[in-house]
């Protein structure tokens, strides 16, 4: 026998029954997805960090200023005397042997012309030192024959002692009078003939003065290049050998009261392919006061150092070039260093953060001497160690962390 077939009532009643219970289920699971997506959300992410290595590799600390090169031994030719100035053929860079090569000739001065007013008041000045002369024997002449009568009669037991000193005194001051009369003479006569050629008297006459090269080198200036008159002294050619160099760098006093006498130095950015060597032969006693490209006030000292490259090495190198002289304070061949900025403060003591499977752990850190770039690792990490780089105030020990770019030394 065949089953009854199912009732439409009752099948009705089943499908709308389903039908309910999918109704009332599409909101609670919206509800739990929306859940899950909050929660997503807010669930905590791995920091996104940078990290570098601690490695082993040279390491030096260095005191880093600009500073120029100069001529150790510069010598300036001047006028030895005053006279006319002949055209200096010499042009910087000129090659010169010390008490060979001429480097000026100084003629002497022609005797300038007096004008009309000048000529009389100088004939009149004459004229007056003549008279004064003249009077000025007469003078001494007239006390000379009365000191003789006086004598005489001194002699006699004419007159007085005091009367004899008087006379006495007469006679030399006429003397001296007479003196000086003849002496503003001369100086009259002087002045008037200055300005009057002799007879005969020509500058072609008259033995020009010549100036030698003072050292073996090449010309670095030349103060008076055309004809001219000069006074005696007037700087006229600076000479010197650009082979002998030396280098003066500017540092900071504190850093220029570590700087020992034998220190190596690297000059850079000189103009050729590799540093120059060299090493500081001296630190000037005496700072000065230079006002920095911020406007600050500083005390700074001259460092000299001796160039040791070779001159062959160095021949476009020359007087007052610029240079950055590296000064080494101390320097490893092997030292175990990490970048300067993972390291950061904790206290009193030096901190890095170490990644360790995506989590962080802090370690404390014994630091020894830095270059500014790079500090060397006395304890608390090892070679090969993979530390984070700038931190900051985002990082917790223990904390997740996800690595993006991982530093390498080259």
């Amino acid at each position: 026998m065949s089953s009854p077939a199912p009732q439409p009532a009752a099948t009705a009643v089943r499908r709308n029954g389903q039908r309910n219970f999918f109704r009332r289920l599409v909101p609670w699971l919206g509800a739990l997805v929306l859940i899950g997506l909050l929660v997503a959300g807010l669930w905590p992410k791995p920091v996104v960090v940078e990290t570098t290595r601690v490695f082993t590799g040279p390491l030096r600390v260095s005191v880093n200023e600009e500073g120029k090169t100069r001529i150790k031994q510069r010598y300036v030719a001047a006028a030895p005397v005053a006279g006319y100035l002949r055209r200096i053929p010499w042009k910087a860079g000129a090659e010169v042997v010390a008490g060979e090569t001429l480097l000026a000739v100084i003629d002497p001065l022609p005797p300038a012309l007096l004008d009309a007013r000048a000529r009389t008041l100088a004939e009149a000045k004459r004229e007056v030192a003549v008279a004064s002369v003249a009077k000025a024997k007469e003078a001494h002449r007239f006390a000379a024959t009365d000191l003789k009568r006086v004598e005489q009669l001194s002699k006699d037991k004419v007159i007085s002692p005091q009367e004899l000193e008087a006379v006495q005194a007469r006679e030399s001051a006429a003397a001296r009078e007479l003196a000086v009369s003849e002496s503003t003479l001369k100086q009259a006569e002087a002045e008037l003939l200055e300005f009057v050629v002799a007879p005969g008297v020509t500058n072609a006459t008259r033995l020009p003065v010549e100036v030698k090269a003072p050292a073996t080198g090449r010309v670095l200036k030349v103060f008076e290049e055309s004809a001219r008159v000069v006074n005696a002294g007037m700087p006229l050619v600076e000479v010197g050998n650009p082979a002998d160099l030396e280098a003066v760098i500017e540092v900071l006093s504190r850093d220029g009261a570590a700087i020992a006498p034998g220190t190596k130095v690297e000059l850079e950015h000189w103009g050729g392919p590799q540093p120059l060597r060299a090493q500081v032969r001296l630190v000037e006693p005496a700072a000065f006061t230079k006002v920095s490209a911020l406007g600050v006030e500083e005390q700074r000292v001259n460092v000299v150092v001796d160039l040791l490259t070779p001159v062959e090495e160095r021949l476009s190198l020359g007087d007052n070039f610029r240079v950055e002289g590296r000064v080494i304070m101390w320097e490893e061949a092997r030292a175990l260093k990490v970048p300067s900025g993972a390291l950061f403060r904790r206290g009193p003591d030096w901190a890095a953060f170490l990644l360790t499977t995506n989590q962080v752990q802090l370690r404390l850190v014994k630091t020894g001497r830095t270059s500014g770039a790079e500090t060397q690792v006395i304890s608390g990490l090892k070679e090969g160690d993979e530390v984070i780089l700038y931190p900051g105030d985002r990082l917790r020990d223990g904390q997740r962390v996800q690595p993006t770019v991982i530093n390498v030394e080259k």
